[in-house]
């Protein structure tokens, strides 16, 4: 069986006291075996939280998982399984490399440690077996001298190598999933495209699926598989990459495209930005949650959530705009880039 995750109908909130922020609302996608699954979308719109509730890495409380959500891994229930069960799964199952490197480090343990202690705990090396396949493992993600720099703490490394020691410390012990989220955030983009290319080379030699977590579709135009498009909580498009970049059918979808900065004019030009701010998750949403920030906004858009249309077998989109009765409109030109 190639699947190797199935979410059906996640919906996470976090209680405030403002009141319940609905976070993530019904959100269904899969994943198979050494594939790459792209979810893209601006700050807010629930990605961050859709990735680390696959590993229930949000605190509960205030964090809550809805009744009716499921996550599968290879057929198991992540959302039945105990604390033991759980703390196996974080690391040796699925890996993670999280969003700021300069945080997520402990900055008092040498990075040799930090590497060695998913190595000790999940697969029960003793010390010195752990620090040499920490060296390795530094070694594999391009790390120069890497017996000396698993002496080494956080602060004197770049942005770009603690980077890499994060995508270490997550493929330490060989997961089947690796989720990746922003992992080129504030780096340059030299390193941003070696970045990506070592997770490429790592994903095609281990065999690895990835979950990449961004708000950039320019980051996974070369990357991704797959890419699901969330905004406010939902999946609002997903298609294969040339899919949505190509043949994208959502107002959202263009606004990202737009927003993507092109090689390729020969004029300047101010770069696209979208605008107006995404709905407060602490109200109820009747209608597109899209709807105060979209040009081709109809009153039904205001008043009911749009139904789901296939387009494709791959490729489906929420958008009242695919409605029969709905007005044609003319796509923006968006020069897309060859993926």
């Amino acid at each position: 069986m190639n699947r190797i995750l199935e979410v059906k109908n996640l919906a996470v909130s976090f209680h405030t006291y403002a009141g319940e922020v609905k976070a993530v609302r019904g959100v269904n996608f899969y994943l198979d075996r050494g594939e790459a699954l792209a979810l893209v979308g601006e700050s807010g719109c629930g990605k961050t939280v859709t990735a680390k509730s696959l590993m229930r890495l949000n605190p509960i409380p205030p964090a809550e998982i809805k009744e009716g959500s499921s996550i599968k891994y290879n057929g198991k229930e992540v959302l039945d399984m105990s604390k033991e069960e759980i703390r196996a799964f974080r690391g040796a199952e699925v890996g993670m490399i999280f969003q700021d490197p300069m945080t997520s480090l402990n900055p008092t343990m040498k990075i040799g440690d930090q590497i060695a202690e998913s190595l000790i705990t999940h697969m029960n090396l003793n010390k010195k077996d752990a620090l040499d396949k920490a060296v390795q493992m530094l070694e594999r993600v391009d790390i120069p001298k890497p017996e000396e720099r698993i002496n080494s703490y956080p602060h004197e490394f770049s942005g770009g190598m603690r980077q890499r020691v994060m995508i270490a410390i997550a493929l330490a012990c060989n997961p089947r999933i690796l989720i990746a989220d922003e992992p080129t955030t504030a780096l340059d983009v030299t390193i941003q495209a070696q970045v990506l290319e070592l997770l490429k080379e790592l994903q095609s030699e281990m065999n690895t699926s990835i979950i990449l977590v961004t708000h950039d579709l320019g980051v996974v135009a070369n990357f991704a598989d797959r890419i699901h498009v969330m905004y406010a909580g939902k999946i609002v498009e997903k298609g294969t990459t040339r899919e949505i970049f190509y043949e994208g059918e959502h107002p959202y979808t263009w606004a990202l495209l737009s927003s993507v900065p092109d090689l390729y004019e020969e004029n300047r030009k101010k770069l696209y930005s979208l605008a107006g701010t995404p709905p407060d998750l602490l109200l109820p949403l009747d209608g597109c949650p899209f709807a105060s920030r979209c040009r081709y906004c109809m009153q039904i858009c205001k008043e009911k959530m749009p139904p789901k249309t296939e387009l494709s077998e791959s490729h489906s989109v929420s958008c009242w705009l695919k409605h029969p009765s709905a007005p044609k409109v003319e796509k923006p030109h968006i020069l897309r880039r060859d993926v």
